[in-house]
């Protein structure tokens, strides 16, 4: 009998939910003698651990009754019988979502304490006495403190992801709730990798835990397969292009290791028509719940995330995870991975190693229990047929569904144009839909061809992403060649300023020095005059003197195709130009952002000296001026207004 041995109301909420057979940690978890003991448990993410603790806190909190009895009116409120704690509000969250649909044949309620969050509306639903409490450790101190959480009548504790909370820095914290509880409570921690710190936890607020390990400790799931690929530094971005082209999967996370790595690859991303969230430290947590909303309902496909950013999240049909930065270590690299390959279905991590790097690789993150598999960046040519064989794959199934109409109409095309025409128009339609492969120079064998540098000698300059040189930019926008035709520009004076950045980095956030850096240049160009270097005079000149149709355009998004005219589009402007230092690779994403498009939209872009010009598609036009006429807090100066 599938979750045999589980609490009959659990077990009907289960059987309403579709789950027939226990995962190896549910099992586990059932077939423990002593209901009442202690619990010290490794296991994956994502291998079931929520229904797991909640199947194993039922005996304890429930007994053998079908439900909670009902909260007494008036008198003193019961606390909670179990308080489970989590490093991350998304975790939190999701964990009471969880544990909400299991217990919901058993009338218990569930609250959760979480920073982000109004702590006065916690405070009146903790009151009410509910059975569960689910929180960031913080928080529940706070709530400790102020005595609206009572913990007095508490039956069991849940540590959820326990290594990561000592990680994060939550000892005390967590010492202090543990503290709190009565000495006869049950605990039960649940950690993917048991090193000393949570071995000591263990020993001091646990009797005699039975230790339950369903896999290996930080060992790979039988779901994933292991990647890597060798690249030039120069080429992260590139190569992290290819990967989403290739894989086209439906969820994507692709992990950074610095804030500004983040910012930097989603601006690339959505300048090439991915639709991109990112998550770093410095997002309010209403720009955090905007961003997974998007994932969640499918506006958006790929999260660029850092490690610290991404902890506790469960995204549904996440099909690739890309170490755009390496991992630090083995362990970090198994957690990153977890995100995909869950619930029995496939996924594939993706490690993009710059050829300086390769040892590490091979050393500490691939073993023979964790073989990683070499492959090739994807070329175009590899991407393009993986989109024909896509192409094969949906026709197929869709001509199943056409009617009678629909083929006399496909037998009239057929008869003015030939079936190789018509399939070579097929594949160009859905191909323009999809953002372009990047070009990149593929490595092999461990020893590439070298790349020409100074004198043509010597390996390449290793150059992290998130502290970009001028030698990597330039590589960089050459490759872009199905995007842009950059005019040469003079150095901008933001170079200078970001040489200063970490000499203010102690005295304001860096992102929202990021986040001004526009604003503060349209400001300044009104204050000061124009700066071009010597052999830009003469152009930036006429630029000013001449109308604006006669401006030499920086970017454009690429030539209009046959069914496109100026016609079809509605002329805007934005009040920075060229002596602000605007560029297509910021302002891209800055008009997809305010005004609630994807790049798709958006025609000739023409950066002037004062101004820039921008043509967006007349049908999402009067969308996009209500949108993008909102006030943004990140950047406050910066005006988007239909041209006059």
């Amino acid at each position: 009998m599938p979750f045999l041995g589980a609490h009959p109301s659990l077990l009907r909420a289960l059987v309403d939910r579709g789950l027939t057979e226990p995962t190896a940690v549910q099992r586990a978890i059932l077939e423990v003698g002593d209901p009442s003991a202690d619990l010290m448990v490794s296991a994956q993410t994502g291998s079931g651990k929520t229904v797991a603790f909640g199947l194993a806190l039922a005996p304890s909190i429930l007994g053998e009754a079908e439900r909670f009895p009902p909260v007494p009116r008036g008198g003193a409120m019961p606390g909670p019988k179990a308080l489970v704690v989590t490093p991350t509000r998304e975790l939190a969250q999701q964990v009471a979502r969880e544990l909400t649909w299991l217990y919901a044949e058993t009338g218990a309620t569930v609250a959760t304490c979480v920073g982000g969050m109004d702590p006065t509306r916690e405070r009146q639903v903790l009151v009410r006495g509910p059975q569960f409490v689910v929180g960031t450790p913080g928080r529940l101190c706070d709530h400790l403190e102020r005595g609206s959480l009572v913990l007095s009548q508490l039956v069991a504790v849940v540590l959820d992801e326990a290594d990561e909370m000592l990680d994060m820095g939550f000892r005390d914290e967590l010492e202090r709730l543990l503290q709190s509880t009565p000495a006869e409570r049950r605990t039960l921690l649940f950690s993917a990798t048991i090193p000393p710190g949570i071995a000591a936890l263990a020993k001091r607020y646990q009797r005699n835990a039975v230790r339950l390990a369903t896999a290996g400790e930080a060992q790979p799931h039988a779901d994933i397969t292991y990647q890597a690929i060798l690249i030039r530094p120069a080429d992260r971005v590139a190569a992290t292009v290819n990967v989403l082209r290739f894989h086209e999967p439906r969820g994507a996370l692709v992990f950074c290791a610095t804030r500004d790595g983040v910012q930097q690859l989603t601006d690339e991303l959505a300048a090439r028509g991915f639709a991109v969230v990112a998550l770093s430290g410095e997002l309010s947590q209403r720009e955090r719940n905007s961003a997974l909303a998007q994932l969640r309902d499918g506006r958006a496909r790929v999260l660029v995330a850092t490690d610290v950013a991404a902890r506790g999240l469960d995204l549904p049909d996440l099909d690739l995870v890309i170490h755009a930065d390496l991992p630090q270590n083995r362990e970090v690299m198994i957690h990153r991975s977890g995100r995909t390959g869950r619930a029995g279905r496939k996924g594939t991590s993706v490690l993009l190693a710059p050829m300086q790097r390769r040892g590490f690789v091979e050393r500490i993150l691939a073993t023979k229990t964790a073989p990683l598999s070499w492959v090739q960046t994807p070329t175009a040519e590899d991407i393009l047929q993986r989109d024909v064989a896509r192409l094969d794959s949906e026709l197929t199934a869709e001509l199943g569904q056409l009617d009678d109409g629909a083929r006399e109409r496909g037998r009239q095309l057929a008869a003015r144009i030939s079936a190789e025409d018509l399939g070579a128009l097929l594949l160009a339609s859905r191909m323009a839909l999809m953002p372009a492969p990047a070009v990149i120079h593929p490595v092999s064998g461990g020893k590439p061809p070298l790349r020409a540098s100074g004198n043509g000698n010597g390996p390449p300059r290793r150059e992290p992403y998130g502290a970009r040189s001028e030698r990597a930019g330039r590589a960089e926008r050459a490759e872009r060649t199905e995007r842009v035709e950059r005019v040469e520009r003079a150095p901008r004076p933001e170079r200078a300023e970001r040489a200063e950045r970490p000499a203010r980095a102690a005295a304001e956030p860096e992102r929202a020095e990021r986040a001004e850096r526009p604003a503060r240049a349209a400001a300044a160009e009104a204050a000061e005059p124009a700066r071009a270097r010597p052999e830009r005079v003469e152009r930036v000149e006429r630029a000013a003197a001449e109308p604006a149709e006669a401006a030499e355009p920086v970017a454009e998004r690429g030539p209009r195709s046959r069914r496109e005219s100026a016609s079809d589009y509605v002329l805007f402007k934005v009040n920075v130009g060229r002596r602000g230092n605007a560029d297509p690779k910021w302002l891209i994403p800055l008009l997809c952002r305010r005004g609630d498009i994807d790049r798709q939209a958006i025609g000739k872009i023409l950066v002037l000296p004062g101004e820039t010009h921008v043509e967006i598609s007349r049908r999402q036009a009067a969308a996009f001026a209500a949108a993008a006429a909102r006030p943004d807090p990140r950047d406050k100066k910066i005006r988007i207004t239909p041209a006059d």
